[in-house]
């Protein structure tokens, strides 16, 4: 058989070969194994960590979802979940724990605390929205969210991953990882490293 026959858009697959040829991109094989193995950070920080507890357990069983291995360590995760309230004492843990997982890493913001601070938003001990600090790719609103909520949120995460590109992909690319976050510090008020001199100056931040 000629090769301009083959690259014809009429010519069909023999029938002992098409339950074993199958064509797809690499974007999407690649994408797809990793949306089926996403590995959350196993910390919470409030009521909303009692609904994530909640979606791993039988009754919704993110299991279903390949995402059933919650790791200790934020060196073996991709995914954390801000579950809870964000104080000021606990955003430099935060961001340091952010800083020690692996590329590509992503973030969901579980609940009206996390997402902005929620009914503690004019408290002195609160941080309205931890996006000031990480970048957050997903919002789950409520307070609490429930299970079923966050279960929306996770596939919205695996939408996301299947969406995205190695050609475009930043994480993917060779040359140094990306630059880490500067962990806030604690004094009268969070403080971000990088305005230090201006601080020191007087300056407004």
């Amino acid at each position: 058989m000629e090769s301009n026959e083959l690259n014809s858009p009429d010519y069909e697959i023999p029938p002992e070969l098409q339950a074993q040829v199958a064509i797809t991109s690499l974007d999407k094989i690649y994408n797809w194994g990793r949306s089926a193995s996403v590995w959350p950070l196993m910390f919470g920080l409030a009521c909303c960590a009692i609904e994530m507890i909640c979606a791993a357990a039988s009754r919704f069983d993110i299991a279903r979802f390949g995402m059933e291995i919650m790791r200790p360590s934020p060196r073996q995760s991709d995914l954390m979940i801000i579950s809870g309230t964000v104080t000021k004492k606990m955003i430099p843990i935060i961001v340091r724990l952010y800083n020690q997982m692996p590329e590509p890493k992503y973030v969901l913001a579980m609940g009206a605390c996390a997402s902005g601070g929620g009914p503690f938003k004019e408290g002195y001990n609160v941080v309205s929205g931890v996006d000031k600090f990480i970048p957050v790719d997903v919002y789950v609103p409520g307070c609490p969210p429930t299970p079923q909520a966050l279960l929306n949120g996770l596939m919205k995460i695996q939408e996301k991953i299947k969406g995205e590109s190695i050609k475009t992909a930043r994480w993917y690319q060779k040359g140094p990882d990306m630059a880490e976050i500067p962990v806030p510090m604690l004094g009268p008020d969070l403080i971000d490293p990088r305005k230090i001199t201006l601080i020191q100056n007087g300056k407004k931040n």
